[in-house]
């Protein structure tokens, strides 16, 4: 088996990710990062996701970006909004894919690894810029130039193969593959024990992803989840 790192956040999107990449055949080392987010639940989905996906190893990685802020998911003065905006929302964390990336090509050298799988997704998304083909494209391009492995002839590709699917067509793959989604958290707000808002833009497009999908939403709300419908 040909070894990966996985990014994995305790999501809808990374758990899938992993189990499509188990199913691939590969042998999944998945990787965490506790950056200071907010939402410091989905830690722990992604250790019972990992465990339930039958990842080979999984790591959790602290690295406070807390000390920059800028977003509502590291900055506890701004809000998370809860009706849909236009632009880019205030949960953006600036170049958090561009650091996990980095993060998990610095592990896949050390694994001897060639293959790093990322959840990332261009079509019911929230607009970041770090979630577009061609920045994952450019992203894969330069860590061809930038380790020894590469230059040696080792070249390393990134996969983002959800970066195409709508959230109803990802929650289907994900069933099929087995995925519990009951161990996931999406929410930007979720509490201590993963319970959601409802309300959150991720909480928004995860509900609607399940109608459209017509499989049982088996999140878990503190309150009646706001009605699907627009950004």
């Amino acid at each position: 088996m040909k070894n990966a790192v996985v990014l994995l956040s305790g999501g809808l999107d990374s758990a899938t990710t992993l189990a499509l990449a188990a199913h691939q055949g590969f042998a999944c080392h998945a990787l965490s990062v506790d950056y200071g987010q907010r939402h410091r639940s989905e830690l722990h989905a992604a250790e019972r996701v990992a465990r339930s996906l039958g990842a080979v190893q999984h790591r959790t990685l602290a690295l406070d970006l807390t000390v920059f802020g800028g977003s509502a998911l590291t900055d506890a003065a701004i809000a998370v909004p809860t009706e849909p905006s236009g632009g880019i929302p205030v949960t953006y964390v600036p170049a958090r894919n561009t650091i996990m990336l980095s993060l998990a090509l610095a592990w896949a050298e050390v694994l001897g690894s060639r293959d790093i799988f990322i959840g990332v997704n261009a079509v019911d998304y929230s607009g970041y810029p770090d979630c577009r083909p061609e920045y994952i494209h450019a992203f894969e391009a330069m860590a061809n130039l930038a380790t020894k492995s590469a230059v040696e002839g080792a070249r390393t590709q990134i996969h983002a193969p959800l970066i195409a699917l709508t959230k109803a067509e990802i929650i289907r793959l994900g069933s099929d593959l087995g995925v519990d989604y009951g161990l996931t958290v999406s929410c930007y707000q979720a509490d201590e024990n993963g319970a959601a808002c409802g309300r959150c833009d991720s909480c928004r497009l995860r509900r609607q992803g399940f109608l459209e999908a017509r499989i049982a939403d088996p999140t878990r709300y503190r309150s009646p989840p706001t009605t699907p419908g627009g950004r």
